[in-house]
């Protein structure tokens, strides 16, 4: 009996596209090097939500209410920890700003590059967006975080990549970043398709990780939300925590020697509540010394960052305080602004810490000492110790 053709033909077809089908190489997986990478630390499909879910009562945003992309935070969480990021591939932006301490070091100065220290202590990056100061580090020498987030991986003594002294410079870094498959991957995903780094889309992704960490779920907040005034007691406030907030917002009423005489702290006249940051307008704050060197002059250092998170859960501080990293405890910072004792030649001191010639001495009792630490620590949360959008992928 013969082959119908009709069936020969369809036959020959079908044994033609299955030899075909044979022949063609497996589609790569996508994102296939992320995953080697990370596993599931790092997803893409989707990523995680980085959006601000900050309160109404969040007025301020120095980024202008320009929303965080999160391809770009994605990225910008995988460079904050990536050794790679530094010439001998030791140090990554998350070893001296950690996690578990409120993205600040638990050490005076931070060990860089070779052993080297930091000129001064790593500031914590909690709510930084929520502000009105732009500029950054403790002497606002950068002009904005973008600005900013580069010029530690540029730096001789934290990262390397500072092009002098036999160093590599940055064109090495991109290279370097470009000869990982995982980077090849991340940038395309987030540029369109364009997997090309440059210090550029760097300096993006890490400052949109950076804006990205965010603390609003202390009691403070919980007593805010649920307070008209500020002003007023809080209901879920202790008498000693509602003690401390009225010294923390009240201005000093002081005699013709600078010396109180009633009224409060005066805290809030830098430190702005409800965000708590840095009023841009501060001066030095009187600690005018350089870190590691007592007798020097420093008189530069105007910045700091938003009190809240500076006492960690655990009730301790998150880290050495000031941009010298002088003060351990808490009491310390209290006692230092009970009565500031500047540098005769400090002409930076914020006025509000003097009375024309006369410093200014708050006289604080033990009581309202330990009141205003009570208070300072409702600004306390627990989110930002514990938040995987913000851990270490690798």
């Amino acid at each position: 009996m013969k082959t119908p053709p009709i069936l020969i033909v369809i036959t020959a077809g079908i044994l033609l596209a299955t030899s075909c089908g044979k022949n063609k190489p497996t589609p790569a997986e996508p994102f296939e090097a992320i995953y080697a990478a990370f596993g599931t630390n790092v997803p893409v499909e989707p990523p995680y939500s980085y959006i601000s879910q900050a309160p109404a009562y969040f007025q301020k945003d120095n980024r202008g209410g320009v929303i965080i992309d999160d391809k770009k935070a994605t990225l910008g969480r995988v460079l904050f920890y990536d050794k790679a990021l530094s010439d001998n591939q030791t140090i990554a932006c998350g070893s001296c700003h950690q996690q578990a301490f409120a993205f600040s070091d638990t050490a005076q100065r931070s060990v860089g590059l070779n052993g080297g220290l930091t000129g001064r202590h790593s500031m914590r990056l909690v709510n930084n967006r929520f502000a009105v100061e732009q500029k950054m580090f403790w002497d606002e020498r950068s002009i904005d975080l973008e600005a900013q987030v580069v010029q530690p991986i540029q730096d001789h003594i934290e990262m390397g990549f500072s092009g002098t002294n036999g160093q590599p410079g940055v064109s090495e870094l991109v290279t370097r970043l470009q000869n990982l498959d995982y980077y090849r991957e991340l940038f395309a995903w987030v540029y369109d398709g364009d997997s090309t780094v440059t210090l550029g889309k760097i300096g993006e992704a890490l400052t949109d990780f950076v804006n990205s960490i965010e603390s609003y779920d202390a009691k403070f907040d919980d007593g805010y939300t649920n307070q008209a005034a500020l002003a007023q007691p809080f209901s879920n406030f202790t008498p000693q925590e509602n003690q401390g907030k009225a010294l923390f917002l009240a201005v000093p009423n002081v005699d013709i020697n600078g010396i109180r005489t009633g009224g409060g702290a005066g805290c809030a006249g830098c430190h702005q509540p409800p965000e708590f940051d840095i009023d841009p307008n501060s001066g030095n704050n009187g600690v005018d010394h350089a870190a590691g060197d007592p007798a020097s002059a420093d008189f530069t250092n105007t910045r700091s960052p938003s009190l809240r998170e500076v006492i960690g859960p655990n009730g301790q501080p998150n880290g050495p305080m000031m941009h010298t990293g002088d003060f351990i405890e808490f009491q310390t910072v209290i006692e230092h602004y009970n009565e500031v004792i500047p540098d005769v030649n400090n002409n930076t001191l914020d006025m509000r810490l003097s009375r024309g010639p006369n410093r200014l001495q708050l006289e604080l009792s033990a009581t309202e000492r330990a009141a205003l630490e009570a208070f300072v620590k409702t600004l306390t949360g627990s989110n930002v110790y514990t938040d995987v959008r913000w851990s270490d992928p690798f």
